[in-house]
C-alpha cells in the first residue's frame, strides 16, 4: 500500500553543528562520552561540506541545521568573525543553489564558555547577550534562511543539564532546571518578535521534544505522570509565541518507578517484551498520540523537526521510517495539520554524552577515516522525499 503525502509536505534531514563539526571553544569541548570518545573531532563536516552537500540535497528540500555560537561571537557582543560568517554564508547559499530551503536553529545545546561561566541560562541577566547573538544571527543569515527554530528541545537541554546531570553543566536540581526553562522561554519571546520585524513571513517556533511516558505499577505511574507533565506541558507553556510546533520524538520509556532506558539497563526492555533500539523503547503509536494531543491543545501546526532510530541495523532503520510515516499519514488524514517530516539525522554524528558510536545516520560516516556511504535506509528515505510518499 501506498501512502501519498498533500503536495508541498516538507521533506529533509537534520544535524546540529557542534555534533558534526570540530569542537570549538564551547561547553560540551573535551567532554568524555559513555562509548569513550572524547567530544572534539566529530566528523570533519567544516572540512567536507561540500561533499556532504551531495547528500544532503539528496534527502528533500529543507535541511535543518545551524552555527556553531562559540566560533562566532568570541565573548558577549563581540561583533560576529567575518572569517566565520563568510564560510557559513558560502555554505549557505550552496544549499539554496541545490533547491535546500534553511531550517534555521539558532540555539542547539552547546554555550560558547564565556556564556557558560557566567551560569549560562540559570543567570537571567544572560539573556541579552544571548539576544544579541540571535540579533546578529537574523542580520547574516536571515537571507538564507526559510524557517526558524530559535530552540533545539529547550527540555532536553534543561533537563539533562541540570537535573539528571548528563550534560553540561551537570548540575541535579529541579529548581534549578526549571528556571532555566523559564530563562529560554523569555529569550524565545523576544527573539520571535525580532524575527517576525526583519522577516513578517517567515514562521518561527521550537523544535519540542516528545516522549511516551507510562507506569508499569501504581509507583512508576506517578512518576510517569510527573514526568510528562515537566517534560511535556509545563516546558511547553513558556514556548507559545510561535507560529508551529517543532516536535521530536525518539522515547517510549516505563517507569517501574525508575525509568528503564536501553542506555542504562541493557536487555531488560527486551526482558519486558519493549521493542528497543540502542537507546530507549520503540513506539511509533506513541508519536500519533503527542501529535494529536499538541494540536487539540494548541492548535496550531506541526513540523517534524526531528526522528529517528539509534541502531547500525539498517533494515530497522527502513522500517523505522515506514512506522512513523504511517502514524503521520494517519494524523494528517484525521485533520491534524502536519506539514512536513525532517528526520534525524544526515549522518552519523557525535551523540552528546554517548558519543559517536550510537549512530542515527542515513549516511554512515567511518570514524578512523570520516569516509561518508550512503546506506540503504538513505536510498530508501531520497526515494520517499522524491516520490512524496510512501510504500508500507
Amino acid at each position: 500500500m501506498k501512502l501519498t503525502f498533500p503536495e508541498g509536505f516538507l521533506w529533509g534531514t537534520s544535524t546540529a553543528a557542534a555534533q558534526i563539526e570540530t569542537a570549538s571553544d564551547h561547553n560540551w569541548k573535551g567532554l568524555k562520552s559513555k562509548d569513550g570518545f572524547t567530544f572534539g573531532r566529530t566528523v570533519d563536516h567544516e572540512k567536507r561540506r561540500d561533499e556532504d552537500l551531495g547528500y544532503i540535497s539528496q534527502f528533500g528540500s529543507v535541511y535543518r541545521c545551524g552555527v556553531d555560537w562559540a566560533r562566532l561571537q568570541p565573548e558577549a557582543f563581540a561583533p560576529f568573525d567575518e572569517t566565520v560568517v563568510e564560510e557559513y554564508q558560502e555554505w549557505f547559499r550552496k544549499l539554496n543553489a541545490e533547491g535546500m530551503k534553511i531550517m534555521f536553529v539558532i540555539h542547539h545545546f552547546t554555550n560558547p564558555m564565556w556564556f557558560e561561566n557566567k551560569n549560562s541560562w540559570l543567570n537571567e541577566d544572560n539573556i541579552p547577550a544571548f539576544v544579541d547573538y540571535a540579533k546578529k544571527c537574523i542580520e547574516h543569515f536571515g537571507d538564507y534562511a526559510y524557517i526558524w527554530n530559535t530552540f533545539n528541545e529547550p527540555g532536553v537541554y534543561c533537563m539533562s543539564g541540570y537535573i539528571l546531570g548528563e550534560f553540561p553543566p551537570h548540575k541535579k536540581n529541579i529548581f534549578k532546571g526549571s528556571r532555566c526553562v523559564k530563562h529560554m522561554g523569555k529569550a524565545h519571546d523576544i527573539v520571535y518578535d525580532m524575527i517576525k520585524k526583519a522577516y513578517p513571513d517567515k514562521e518561527v517556533g521550537i523544535s519540542k521534544n516528545t516522549c511516551y511516558f507510562f507506569g508499569t505499577n501504581i509507583f512508576g505511574k506517578a512518576v510517569a505522570k510527573f514526568v510528562d507533565w515537566w517534560f511535556i506541558d509545563f516546558v511547553a507553556k513558556h514556548f507559545q509565541k510561535l507560529d508551529f510546533w517543532g516536535l521530536s520524538y525518539y522515547a517510549y520509556v516505563p517507569f517501574t518507578p525508575f525509568p528503564v532506558t536501553e542506555i542504562d539497563n541493557p536487555g531488560k526492555l527486551k526482558k519486558m517484551g519493549i521493542p528497543n533500539d540502542k537507546m530507549w523503547g520503540y513506539y511509533p503509536k506513541g508519536f500519533g498520540e503527542i501529535m494529536r494531543r499538541f494540536y487539540k491543545k494548541y492548535g496550531k501546526p506541526i513540523i517534524i523537526t526531528e526522528n529517528g532510530v539509534c541502531t547500525e541495523d539498517d533494515a530497522f532503520r527502513q522500517q523505522s521510517i515506514k512506522d512513523y510515516l504511517k502514524v503521520c499519514h494517519e494524523v494528517i488524514k484525521e485533520g491534524v495539520p502536519l506539514k512536513g517530516y525532517i528526520h534525524w539525522t544526515t549522518m552519523d554524528n557525535f551523540e552528546w554524552a554517548l558519543g559517536p558510536t550510537y549512530r542515527f545516520g542515513l549516511v554512515r560516516v567511518n570514524l578512523d577515516t570520516m569516509d561518508r556511504t550512503m546506506t540503504g535506509a538513505g536510498k530508501f528515505y531520497a526515494k520517499i522525499t522524491k516520490e512524496n510518499e510512501v510504500e508500507v
